[in-house]
C-alpha cells in the first residue's frame, strides 16, 4: 500500500463535492428545537402546574442550584442576563511615561 492510497482526497478536492442535504438541520436549529419545546409541570418557583419550555425549565433549575449557593450555577445565570465579566484596566494613573518617538521609528527603520 502506497502513501498516496491512505489519503482520501486530493489536495484541494472537497469531501462533500455535493454539499450538506437540502432540509438538514444544523446542531444549532435541533438544539433550539428541542428548547422551544412546551411541556406541562409542576412550575418550582411557583408550585403550580404550568405549561413551559424546556429552556424555561433548566433555567428554573439552575436558579434553584443558584439559590442553593451554587457559585457556577450563579455564574452561568448572571452571564446569561447581563453578559460575561470584561477585563478592565486602571487608566488612572500617576506614572508618567515619556517616549522619544523620533528614536522609536528609527529603530524601527533600522530592523528592516
Amino acid at each position: 500500500m502506497s502513501k498516496e492510497d491512505l489519503i482520501p482526497f486530493k489536495k484541494g478536492q472537497s469531501g462533500n463535492p455535493a454539499g450538506r442535504r437540502k432540509g438538514s438541520k444544523n446542531r444549532s436549529t435541533i438544539v433550539k428545537e428541542l428548547l422551544a419545546i412546551i411541556i406541562k409541570l409542576d412550575n418550582p418557583l411557583t408550585g403550580q402546574e404550568e405549561w413551559l419550555t424546556n429552556e424555561q425549565h433548566m433555567t428554573i433549575s439552575i436558579l434553584q442550584k443558584a439559590l442553593k449557593g451554587d457559585v457556577n450555577a450563579y455564574k452561568a445565570l448572571m452571564d446569561s442576563a447581563y453578559g460575561t465579566a470584561k477585563d478592565t484596566m486602571d487608566l488612572n494613573t500617576n506614572e508618567v511615561i515619556s517616549h522619544d518617538f523620533k528614536k522609536l521609528i528609527s529603530g524601527i527603520k533600522s530592523k528592516q
